[in-house]
């Protein structure tokens, strides 16, 4: 017979699990409201009274983005700036693997200095870049919107916390078997900090697809406008057309959703064992 702490705990499991669904279902209304709506036709949309799921199911809106709106320039452009926010992200690997492994002049006080930048809003220093990158000629380019992405501090942070529990005598080891830094770097450094960069490599593509705000600041060209940019277009220019602003939002949503519900167990793995819980 189980005994009276066992049921209470089993009690309580269920109860806080029913908890938990219940929380779900409803945080996940207005996500599946927006997907079934992007595919309702016009006169559907604002039908009364409403309905949940699609009658006469379309995908007019999705065709409309990508024929009307320059939807698949501006996925071009997100998809730049994901790409570039990747290659950033591996320079950012190699700071974190200097400052965790590395003794040279001057170490702890630009390490420092990485840190202390950590606590500046990025909006505080938008107006000097945009100044230096207008000093070089770089505004209104692709290039002025992806430089200032390719260093983060915050990532540089992440990776020399976990970069400082390999083993030296791993490293050493390596270098006496005649590997040089950049094939230490490449062949056993990245393979054994995978959870870090998987993680790092989530919330890069996470902030490089919501790009917004430096895209529309640096670029007064709409053929150098991403996704989100676009989407507030959509929204000022076809207030009106719900339906249409259901698939530009399902469109930008989606991805993500994919992307973190495929990979969220790296991120907790990543930030737990780099120290971060």
């Amino acid at each position: 017979m189980p005994s009276p702490r066992y049921k209470n705990s089993k009690i309580e499991k269920t109860f806080v699990t029913a908890l938990l669904v219940f929380g779900g279902i409803v945080v996940s209304i207005p996500f599946i409201w927006m997907i079934l709506s992007s595919f309702k036709p016009a006169n559907e949309v604002l039908s009364m009274p409403p309905t949940f799921l699609p009658s006469n199911p379309t995908i007019e809106h999705y065709v409309n983005l990508f024929t009307n709106m320059n939807f698949g320039i501006y996925l071009r452009n997100t998809l730049v700036i994901v790409f570039f926010s990747f290659v950033g992200l591996l320079f950012n690997g190699m700071a974190g693997y200097a400052f965790a492994k590395f003794n040279f002049k001057g170490k702890e006080p630009i390490f420092y200095m990485v840190l202390a930048t950590m606590m500046i809003p990025a909006q505080v220093t938008m107006i000097p870049v945009y100044l230096i990158l207008n000093q070089v000629g770089l505004t209104n380019t692709m290039a002025g919107i992806v430089l200032p992405g390719l260093a983060a501090a915050f990532s540089i942070f992440l990776f020399r916390q976990f970069m400082s529990t390999i083993p030296f005598d791993l490293i050493e080891a390596a270098r006496l078997d005649g590997a040089g830094e950049f094939r230490i770097f490449f062949r056993l450094i990245i393979p054994i900090a995978k959870p870090v960069f998987a993680v790092q490599a989530i919330l890069t593509f996470i902030g490089a697809w919501n790009s917004f705000l430096w895209p529309l600041i640096i670029a007064s060209d709409q053929n150098l406008y991403t996704l989100s940019v676009g989407l507030a277009l959509l929204q000022g220019q076809h207030s009106s057309n719900f339906g249409l602003q259901m698939a530009g939002a399902a469109f930008m949503v989606v991805p993500i959703l994919i992307v973190f519900a495929f990979f969220q167990k790296y991120i907790i793995q990543g930030f737990t064992m780099s120290g971060l819980k």
